[in-house]
């Protein structure tokens, strides 16, 4: 439970707790005025409770999961380009640069303190001259070519207008790339009472990525139980023709394919 590379560290949930706990007065506020409670607000420990908390899923669990698609495994492994979307502190494009020694990735994040953590931390597992980190929108980056990879890791949810940046995806990508998104892990249909998942991301939503998505004029409102459905709704308004559910057991974790 305190061992930061473990799967069962849960010590960086407390952090996140602690700052969901600190903005309570302002949460009852924006539940009653149907406002919202910015990420910012949130403060450090939220931001790097996210990342550490997620951390040990990536480092253990990503490079396999990726290693289940044949043809992403095969492009990955033969040298590729992967755009990275809402990297945060960067590990899944850290994981993947590790596992695959060919890999070129560009993260991109708005937070920029996340990615100055992400900087730091490619230089620190000795990959930083291939994984790069930009505090910009990936609308507004240099595709260059085009990414053989575009990937989003339980990040969608979060944004107040996803389609746009699922639209962005789809044109990093170009007509070759391959679209991978990955977000909670939630019933595809409401169904009470929710089992322990389900609790769960209800837990998180109503604390944080409901609240942080309301912060922005325009918000969709998303937040943590984005069910299948709606993300589907959300990728055909992008442009994208088609969503595959990957065979992947990913526990919290649903992995999709956009075609």
């Amino acid at each position: 439970m305190l061992d930061r590379d473990a799967p069962t560290y849960l010590a960086a949930y407390a952090r996140m707790l602690v700052a969901a706990a600190q903005q309570l007065p302002a949460l009852m506020d924006a539940y009653r005025t149907g406002g919202g409670v910015g990420w910012a607000q949130y403060g450090s420990d939220m931001s790097e409770g996210q990342e550490f908390g997620n951390r040990p899923t990536f480092i253990n669990a990503l490079a396999e999961w990726f290693g289940s698609i044949p043809d992403v495994h095969e492009r990955l492994s033969g040298g590729a380009r992967m755009a990275d979307v809402g990297s945060g502190g960067g590990w899944t494009s850290i994981s993947l640069a590790k596992a695959y020694p060919a890999l070129m990735v560009d993260g991109f994040d708005l937070d920029v303190s996340a990615v100055e953590r992400a900087r730091a931390n490619a230089a620190s597992e000795g990959v930083a001259d291939r994984v790069q980190f930009h505090a910009t929108s990936p609308a507004d980056a240099d595709h260059g070519d085009g990414y053989d990879l575009v990937t989003a890791f339980e990040c969608i949810h979060d944004m107040p207008q996803p389609v746009p940046v699922l639209r962005a995806m789809r044109e990093m990508a170009g007509s070759d790339g391959t679209v991978i998104v990955m977000d909670e892990n939630v019933q595809p249909e409401f169904v009470a009472p929710g089992d322990e998942i389900e609790r769960l991301m209800y837990g998180f939503s109503t604390l944080v990525c409901l609240p942080d998505g309301m912060s922005h004029e325009g918000s969709v409102g998303t937040g943590t139980v984005m069910r299948p459905s709606t993300f589907e709704g959300y990728a055909r308004d992008a442009g994208f023709s088609g969503v595959e559910i990957l065979p992947i057991d990913g526990g919290f974790w649903r992995f999709y394919r956009l075609s």
